[in-house]
């Protein structure tokens, strides 16, 4: 007899291996150390580099790089290297003019002086756009031995949050408005002012390395604290007084001072390897975490115990009425006066009676199945994505990893999307395979990459560093044609080598007519229930995800969102299999199309949920921005609803099989 596993026991597992695999990191990089001027070795580097990443707002989905604003600029600019991860995300990361020798503090030291005058249009343009960005609170992104600068302050209930960006500046509106960080200071009071943040006091802690076996010491923190000084004389620099007030109106010359003090301090409590942590503790969404995989938990019960209620108990029944009735319809002679019939049989239920057709191919079956080629791919992209990340691979200290990684395993897994298209595309009795193939190479990367495109093309019009370079675009086209495209056909071919799915029912000639549906079966009200359970288990974990991507917050829960995955998957097959069983009882036959858009329409209620999002969550001003936004909600939520609708797909076409396998048919 075979052994059915629980999917609440295997959650239950899953819980376990995530909490175990969330106990280790793997970070992104080899440790550094770094030591004394005159302790300095082969193994051991003295000067620490500070490097500068793009700057970017939660008012603006346009982020611009270090350079554009006229800030201090290194004299030698160097770039590193960049991953395609990095490079579709925007980041530009160039080192700054601000280095420093290790272990040597020092106190108000001058980075540079920018001048601006009234008679230059240049000077106007610049100062201009760096008074933009503080109106729109754009925040700098620096980075110290592959770890964020933070700035930590304190928030509600004495909690410590530590920002991984500090604005540009603030402002104080004609109105007298104080807005964003200006109310850290109460002298940032001046009506239509922008106070700019000319000063950083940097706070490097680091672990000494005594008796851990390595040679000198490694950076474990790294923060700092804005300050706004007005400094009168260059040569002179005192970081105390008034605060640097640029006005509103550009009426005189100015000139804009930037200076540091640094100081370091050790403290061999902090570990390397968990030097991220206090940023991630400061970070207080554990609890929700834990409510919402609660929250879909129940939901996942709910829907297993009628799922369970239907395969146990009605179909069960089902089954062994219709055998028993078969075989006591062969033992009864035609003469015989008893009043039961094999369609008297049958009226309880009328899944059995549209056996002949329940097999029929779908109309659309070319488009079908060229979705559900391209779920599958997506289905094993995610799975092995989420996975890593589950592990530590794709960590936060290893910058676009996620996203590289998800692009190589598109690319790589082509094969599965031609086989999966191709077998049910010849299932279906579809005889154009030239065009089944094509269209699963081109139909949905060619709507993402237009999508993408015309979005990259609104970045470089507005000068945006998130904007993709025509090499990076190039060889994105090469990974598409180059790679995936050739894989797809290879799985194509040795899909329709492959012979036709065996169904366990002969399919009618001629079809059965469909009887007068009610309200909650018809097609487009179970469509769009279906979706509902679905979104009720992800919808906390979307809005983490969103803040991520929008309000710039670093997401790093991957462990949660591996079961929010694995719960999603359950809720999508069962929800499917309740309304395929209704459907069919009712003697509806066409499932195909319905099974797919039935946990598919998920994807709408995701929408939904953006422009909810859109507009009770985000500050975003601006035609550009808003376009760039729902530009590219619009290819998260065609790939959620390929994924989500060939996960309903897939467990319906192995319940009808299944059901229809056990019972005996003439």
């Amino acid at each position: 007899m075979k052994t059915r596993v629980n999917p609440v026991f295997g959650l239950v597992f899953s819980l376990i291996a995530i909490h175990s695999c969330s106990g280790f990191y793997l970070p992104g990089l080899a440790p550094v150390s770094f030591c004394e001027e005159d302790k300095s070795t082969d193994d051991c580097q003295t000067t620490i580099q500070l490097f500068v990443n793009r700057l970017d707002s939660v008012e603006s989905v346009l982020p611009y790089e270090y350079d554009v604003f006229d800030f201090c600029q290194d004299v030698k600019e160097q770039r590193p290297s960049e991953n395609l991860g990095q490079v579709l995300f925007g980041e530009r990361i160039e080192t700054s003019p601000y280095k420093f020798s290790f272990n040597k503090d020092k106190a108000c030291v001058m980075v540079c002086t920018k001048k601006y005058a009234v008679s230059n249009n240049e000077d106007k343009k610049k100062l201009e756009f760096l008074k933009t960005g503080m109106q729109l609170n754009y925040q700098h992104h620096w980075i110290v031995d592959n770890m964020p600068v933070t700035w930590c302050y304190d928030v509600e209930d004495n909690q410590k949050y530590c920002n991984p960006g500090f604005p540009i500046g603030c402002l104080v509106t004609p109105d007298g408005r104080v807005k964003d960080a200006c109310v850290i200071n109460a002298e940032f009071n001046k009506k239509n002012t922008y106070y700019l943040f000319n000063h950083v006091d940097i706070t490097i802690t680091y672990h000494s390395g005594e008796n851990e076996g390595w040679t000198g010491a490694r950076l474990v923190e790294a923060t700092l604290e804005p300050k706004s000084y007005k400094h009168e004389d260059e040569n002179k620099l005192s970081c105390d007084g008034s605060p640097m007030e640029i006005p509103g109106e550009f009426t005189s010359d100015l000139k804009l001072t930037y200076s540091y003090s640094i100081k370091f301090v050790k403290n061999n409590d902090i570990k390397w390897a968990s030097r991220w942590d206090y940023i991630l503790v400061s970070m207080p969404h554990t609890n929700i975490q834990w409510f919402s995989i609660m929250n879909s938990l129940v939901i996942v019960l709910f829907l297993s115990g009628m799922v369970a209620m239907i395969m146990l108990r009605t179909l069960h029944k089902d089954i062994a009425r219709y055998n028993q009735v078969d075989q006591d319809f062969v033992k009864i002679s035609p003469t015989s006066n008893t009043s039961m019939s094999y369609e008297d049989a049958q009226e309880e239920s009328g899944w059995k009676q549209v056996h002949g057709d329940v097999f029929r191919p779908p109309r659309k079956g070319m488009l079908l199945s060229v979705f559900l080629g391209q779920g599958a791919q997506i289905f094993i992209m995610t799975f092995i994505t989420l996975f890593l990340a589950c592990l530590g691979f794709l960590s936060p200290a290893n910058r676009g990893a996620l996203m590289t990684c998800a692009v190589v395993l598109w690319v790589l897994l082509g094969t599965p999307a031609g086989y999966v298209s191709a077998r049910f595309y010849k299932t279906f009795g579809g005889e154009k395979w030239k065009t089944n193939v094509l269209l699963t190479a081109l139909l949905c990367p060619g709507i993402v990459f237009a999508d993408f495109f015309l979005m990259n093309l609104i970045l470089w019009v507005e000068g945006s560093s998130a904007a993709v370079p025509f090499g990076t675009l190039v060889a994105i086209l090469a990974l598409w044609f180059g790679i995936s495209v050739p894989l797809t056909f290879v799985g194509a071919y040795f899909g329709f080598k492959k012979p036709v799915m065996e169904q366990p029912v002969r399919t009618n000639q001629i079809p059965r007519q469909i009887p007068e549906q009610s309200f909650f079966t018809k097609p487009v009200p179970g469509i769009i229930m279906g979706g509902i359970l679905p979104f009720g288990c992800i919808f906390i974990q979307l809005f983490f995800i969103l803040n991520s991507i929008w309000s710039h917050q670093m997401y790093y829960m991957f462990g949660f969102l591996f079961l929010v995955f694995i719960i999603l998957l359950i809720t999508c097959s069962e929800a499917t299999i309740l309304l395929c069983y209704f459907h069919l009882c009712a003697e509806d036959y066409h499932w195909w199309w319905r099974s797919f858009l039935t946990s598919g329409f998920t994807a709408a209620y995701l929408f939904v949920y953006a422009v909810h999002y859109f507009f009770s969550k985000l500050q975003i001003v601006g035609a550009a921005s808003t376009i760039l936004y729902f530009g590219y909600t619009m290819i998260m939520v065609l790939i959620f609803f390929l994924f989500t609708g060939t996960i309903g797909f897939f467990a319906c076409f192995w319940f009808v099989n299944k059901i229809y396998s056990v019972v005996k048919v003439d």
